[in-house]
């Protein structure tokens, strides 16, 4: 028989379903807790920032920019313009940026365009192994390379494919490759391969 002095020695035991219940409770005021604490931060933030104003000062219209705003973000409308071209259109590139953007082109181009979408090559369908050297080929593969990265995006929507091939490739496919295109005096046979730029018309005053 225990003595009264071995009392608090013995160790208490919580019941497992009372220990339970003390998790589920400690567990939802965290999150109660955590929860109060971003509605305090959201509120915190939302708050305007109130600007001391001198006496005398003349009072802001409603809706107007300060003055210094509106200097710093034409300072930023100035730099971004300098910092850049005003286009991701592969003409509007030069040096550099140029070459980059025609070797992501070609890549597009032999790995996923003409693979899929080549067809044979026959009098009535000319093509040119050195298309990088017709600009107008450039430009056009260039556009429709833009427009396959924004309507396959999955932003576009589940039509988005589709209006690719029919506003895009199609029409692209359609000048590119026809008799009188670009590529007219190139390649009309896989077998004999040509290259051949044909003349533009000579500007007015030339």
């Amino acid at each position: 028989m225990s003595g009264p002095g071995h009392d608090g020695d013995e160790s208490v035991r919580i019941p497992d379903h009372d220990l339970d219940d003390l998790v589920c409770t400690v567990t939802r005021l965290v999150a109660a807790s955590r929860k109060q604490s971003e509605t305090l931060a959201r509120l915190t933030d939302d708050q305007p920032a109130v600007e001391l104003q001198e006496p005398g000062e003349p009072t802001a219209e409603p809706g107007a920019v300060p003055v210094s705003s509106r200097s710093a973000d034409t300072q930023d409308l100035g730099a971004s313009q300098d910092d850049g071209p005003s286009s991701v259109f592969i003409l509007a590139l030069d040096g550099k940026a140029y070459a980059e953007e025609l070797a992501a082109l070609t890549r597009w181009v032999h790995d996923l365009l003409l693979p899929v979408y080549g067809r044979e090559i026959t009098t009535g369908r000319p093509w040119c192994r050195q298309w990088q050297e017709h600009p107008e080929a450039v430009a056009r593969l260039h556009a429709l390379w833009l427009a396959w990265q924004q309507l396959t995006d999955i932003e576009a929507g589940l039509t988005g494919p589709s209006t690719w091939h029919r506003d895009h490739l199609d029409p692209t496919w359609m000048q590119l490759r026809m008799p009188d295109g670009p590529f007219g005096a190139c390649t009309t046979s896989p077998g004999r391969p040509n290259h051949r730029l044909l003349a533009s018309p000579e500007p007015a005053g030339a």
